[in-house]
């Protein structure tokens, strides 16, 4: 349907670690993320790409009408916030109205998004950093320490402090607490 449109999609990454090295590789004007994407979320992949490769814009897919991560998000480069039970042509706005330099917020995800932004003025004390975000993702998706350092190219011990950092500002006290916390905020899919 895209390319009936003129929009060429020029790769598909099943995580968000591919996402980052392919966007890195071949510089799209638009990234389509899914929020809920494994190894990497999608906030945590638009962050790097916005790094990795400055022109390319991020939309994010998701399930969920709840939008927690989008102050997150929009810290994060995010310039489209599209609803999946929305369809293909709304996705199909969402790219041209961002390749204009615009932002576009689905309408079933709309009102989400600003009450998500209005709290997000609101101090929360246990709001995490991007790494300690990342952390928790792999941890839950039940990945060991040695994979989650190398995957992050950081060290155990640097793992490890993330983790208890997490643990510490959470007031959680096993990994089971992690689990439930990364799904509660759409870190991973339940």
């Amino acid at each position: 349907m895209l390319q009936r449109q003129g929009i060429e999609v020029v790769a598909e990454a099943p995580d968000g670690h591919t996402a980052v090295e392919l966007a890195r590789k071949l510089a799209p004007d638009v990234a389509v993320l899914d929020v809920a994407m494994p190894r990497l979320n999608g906030v945590s992949a638009a962050h790097e790409i916005r790094r990795a490769s400055a022109g390319t814009r991020v939309i994010l897919l998701t399930a969920l009408e709840d939008a927690r991560f989008v102050p997150d998000a929009l810290r994060a480069g995010v310039r489209g916030f599209v609803l999946k039970a929305q369809g293909a042509d709304d996705l199909l706005h969402a790219i041209q109205e961002v390749c204009r330099g615009g932002l576009y917020v689905s309408p079933g995800v709309s009102q989400a998004v600003v009450d998500a932004c209005s709290a997000a003025g609101t101090p929360i004390p246990d709001r995490l950093s991007e790494r300690e975000r990342q952390v928790v993702q792999l941890v839950a998706e039940g990945k060991a320490t040695k994979e989650i350092a190398s995957l992050l190219k950081i060290s155990v011990k640097t793992v490890e402090f993330h983790r208890g950092r997490v643990m510490e500002k959470l007031n959680i006290h096993d990994t089971a607490g992690l689990v439930r916390y990364a799904i509660r905020e759409g870190l991973i899919a339940p």
